[in-house]
């Protein structure tokens, strides 16, 4: 009997298992572990932060699915993996392992700008439910004394998509409040241009992004470098200094540090390499799945970017990750993988449906979509993914 053990509890640590105990039945044993029961639908942060969708409505715990599955939890850390000793600490126990997914996401890294970041600066962040619920607070605060409001994202981002629909959907909120007028809105990104996304565009994105950005009267400057915030200001390298009274700024992401701080697991920003079989390059018995995962840009841009990986990203990875790991133990085949995406990208009253495959050039489909169809598209499939993943059907 393989002790297969997934770390992480999001859309890829989730996936591993349900696909895992699929394929394996009950003959194995499977353990997740991740430092909490909730699930959180993380494409919805932005409308928590708009304050168009309650907490409980994206959030349920899994824990009475995983048991009804045979699957054991533990709720802890993780604080240590150690590839050699084919374990894991978390909490104050060790648990050993046969085959090791990791999906663990990764971290904002706010301290790479000095100011950002909702605990030790002075902007906003969706990072996670807590910091999306307080920056709707301070939004509420906002309206009673308007003025700038500057969104952004900062040298070496690699999730762009949240970025843009907190741009869009923010103008769109302060239309209906009817003081649009009174806010200027200024769009900050390291891309080369608007709709890069880390990918080097897809299709027309940038005509249709930037067609979106001169209709709602948003300043965009690309190949920004953020170089520190101040509670009043945004500076930038080359000394522009752009005024704000709400200010929402990406980080980069680095990995989380469990890790970081295993030597030989990760790169230096603490991403995983791995094979087209979601294997790591070192250890054959290690996949990483979703954020965590390492993916090297096509090009190199003038202000660094790096490639997204989507929570439909996370889920095929996860896919295939668990797919091997079950044909491993059974002897069978491999299955390769070459990344790919599908998002929708929602602007308040209207949507982007954006399809990239593979998800870097050349392209054998891309696809750039827009309509009020798309907006309502992203309200079903939340709801309907959701379900889903509280049933184990993904």
């Amino acid at each position: 009997m393989a002790n297969i053990v997934i770390l992480g509890g999001s859309f890829g640590g989730l996936t591993a298992v349900f696909q895992l105990r699929r394929r394996l039945g009950r003959s194995h044993k499977i353990i997740l572990i991740a430092n909490t029961e909730e699930f959180v639908f993380t494409p919805s942060l932005p409308w928590v932060a708009m304050g168009w969708k309650k907490a409980h409505n994206i959030v349920f715990s899994v824990r009475a699915t995983l048991e009804s599955m045979g699957v054991e939890f533990i709720k802890a850390n993780v604080t240590n993996i150690d590839p050699s000793a084919q374990n894991v600490t978390a909490g104050d126990g060790t648990i050993a392992y046969d085959y090791l997914c990791i999906a663990t996401g990764a971290d904002f890294d706010f301290e790479s700008v000095p100011g950002l970041g909702p605990e030790k600066g002075y902007t906003h962040s969706i990072d996670n439910l807590k910091n999306a619920l307080k920056a709707n607070q301070a939004l509420q605060t906002f309206l009673e004394e308007p003025g700038p409001v500057v969104l952004g994202a900062t040298q070496g981002v690699s999730c762009f998509g949240p970025v843009y629909e907190l741009a869009f959907m923010m103008d769109y909120f302060l239309r209906k409040q009817g003081i649009r007028d009174k806010v200027p809105m200024y769009f900050l990104t390291s891309e080369p241009f608007i709709g890069h996304m880390g990918v080097g565009g897809l299709g027309r994105s940038r005509k249709a992004l930037e067609d979106e950005f001169y209709e709602r009267d948003i300043n965009f400057l690309t190949n920004t470098i953020i170089e520190r915030v101040t509670p009043d200001q945004v500076l930038l390298q080359d000394g522009r200094k752009i005024p704000y009274k709400y200010s929402m700024i990406f980080p980069a992401l680095r990995g989380v540090s469990a890790v970081r701080n295993c030597p030989g697991l990760a790169n230096e920003k603490g991403f995983i390499p791995v094979d087209q079989f979601q294997q790591h390059i070192k250890y054959n018995n290690i996949y990483a799945v979703g954020v965590t995962v390492a993916i090297a840009p096509k090009e190199t841009t003038p202000v660094p970017t790096a490639v997204p990986k989507t929570g439909y990203m996370s889920e095929q990875m996860a896919k295939i990750a668990a797919y091997n790991i079950s044909a491993r133990i059974k002897g069978t085949e491999l299955k390769s993988y070459n990344p790919e995406v599908i998002c929708i990208l929602d602007t308040g009253q209207k949507g982007f449906f954006m399809v990239a495959k593979p998800l870097l050039p050349p392209r054998n489909t891309r696809i750039v979509k827009e309509g009020r169809w798309a907006h309502w598209l992203k309200i079903v499939l939340e709801k309907y993914h959701m379900w889903k993943i509280k049933h184990g059907m993904i």
